[in-house]
């Protein structure tokens, strides 16, 4: 019988549950999990729990975030799922592999150019691997998308023109958390728009060249409500009166996921996962516009706003032969878990409407599936690539390296430093990246 790969995870947030659940339930034949790491003691008895609750599962060795290397020589992983605050990738996926592990690392890699360089310095040193969990490309209507592309329907891309738009109980609840502050995150460009920047970078084959952006804050925050003449004095919401008839409201007591994660573990971590969404401090913007140029010669036009009465996305490519136009209106329950383990996140498409337009010819629909589970059906295809033993062949290439990571948050970073000084920002300036090796668009997978 083979040996099960042995995982730990690092940070125990609500992310976690669909590893926690990969790891214990639909891959524990080929995969063990042997350790929690995290700031927090009560977030990992939660989890603990909850596994021994629902099926009995002994209880995993947990260790707080300053025993991380006694966790690795206690545990002995072969690779550390890392899934803590954005801005502290670095510092494990830079330690694991000190200590010999391969890691895999919820995006975005990291926030910051030195961080950056400390990684690649890190694979370097150690030739251990990181693979990026970018799971909006294993979303069957995005790598529909991906196949439209790769088989030449729109001949050469020439340019992209995409938005996304997060509505008000997803987007607001970017400004409850700690992503309002740019320190943790990078702003939503490099926290959420890792993804969306990544989808082009992979559906075109091409690396970022140039990047001009604008954005700011325009919706949430103090000064944006009292514009409006809106005044909401409370912090947070949780066991607030004021706040009852508040529709950003999020109350804690509502879902055993919040109370065990968060509401329980605020006296040890101080941290509020219910803040108020037009309280202070936030320091990133809700309505972003970023412009970019690619190495093969395709224009982007992107925007991002947070705060739009429907949850969705636009996406066109235009190329030498015709246009490929995907509209998705996602369904964002992500809030209404059940309070399991792995019950966390349940995005899904309500409508997928994928669309070719030749260049002298009539314009026919391509099915855009849905999908089952997280992210309109990307979270169990992708596990399913990282977890089992013998993953379906994947004619789409669709698991990201660490240079995959680094091209999509050095978009967002460079567009975080157009925005502050008004500039085109090369990306080769702030950071080199490899020749991208392409797939040729005339490949059928």
């Amino acid at each position: 019988m083979t040996s099960r790969k042995r995982y730990a995870i690092v940070g125990t947030g609500s992310r976690a549950g669909m590893y926690v659940e990969a790891l214990t339930h639909t891959y524990r034949d080929s995969a063990e999990l042997v350790a929690f790491c995290d700031l927090s003691q009560v977030r990992m008895n939660w989890y603990n729990q909850q596994l021994q609750s629902r099926s009995n599962i002994p209880p995993v060795p947990s260790y707080l975030a300053a025993q991380f290397d006694q966790m690795i020589t206690d545990t002995k992983p072969d690779v550390v799922i890392v899934v803590t605050m954005d801005s502290t990738h670095h510092r494990y996926i830079i330690r694991a592999m000190e200590l010999g592990c391969d890691v895999i690392t919820e995006k975005p890699m990291t926030t910051t150019i030195e961080s950056l360089r400390a990684i690649y310095d890190a694979i370097q040193r150690t030739g251990k691997s990181l693979r990026v969990t970018f799971n909006y490309r294993y979303a069957p209507a995005y790598t529909q998308l991906r196949e439209v592309v790769m088989q030449g329907k729109i001949g050469r891309p020439l340019a992209v023109d995409f938005s996304w738009l997060l509505d008000t109980s997803h987007g607001a609840d970017y400004f409850r958390r700690w992503h309002r502050e740019k320190q943790n995150t990078g702003g939503l460009l490099v926290h959420k728009a890792t993804h969306h920047f990544d989808l082009v970078n992979w559906w075109i084959d091409s690396y970022p060249k140039q990047v001009f952006a604008m954005g700011d804050l325009q919706f949430y925050g103090k000064e944006n409500a009292a514009a409006r003449g809106e005044h909401y004095d409370y912090v947070r919401y949780t066991n607030e009166p004021d706040a009852a008839n508040d529709p950003f409201a999020l109350s804690l007591n509502d879902k055993e996921l919040f109370r065990g994660l968060y509401l329980n573990a605020e006296a040890e971590t101080g941290y509020l996962r219910d803040r108020n969404v037009f309280g202070e401090p936030i320091t990133i913007e809700d309505t972003m516009n970023v412009t970019a140029r690619y190495r093969n010669g395709v224009l982007l036009s992107y925007c991002l706003i947070a705060y739009s009465p429907w949850e969705g996305l636009r996406i066109a490519i235009t190329g030498t032969k015709g246009r490929v136009e995907l509209d998705v209106m996602e369904n964002i329950n992500h809030l209404m878990g059940d309070g399991q383990v792995g019950n966390a996140s349940k995005g899904a498409f309500k409508e997928a409407t994928l669309r070719v337009f030749p260049m002298f010819g009539t314009s026919y629909e391509v099915e855009a599936p849905a999908g089952d589970g997280g992210h309109g059906g990307a979270d169990p295809v992708m596990l399913e690539q990282i977890f089992s033993p013998n993953p379906p062949h994947d004619p789409f290439h669709r698991a990201a390296s660490h240079i995959d990571g680094a091209a999509s948050i050095l978009v967002g970073i460079a567009g975080n430093e157009s925005m502050k000084t008004g500039k085109l920002v090369t990306i080769d300036d702030l950071f080199p990246l490899p020749e991208k090796k392409t797939v040729s668009v005339n490949e059928t997978p």
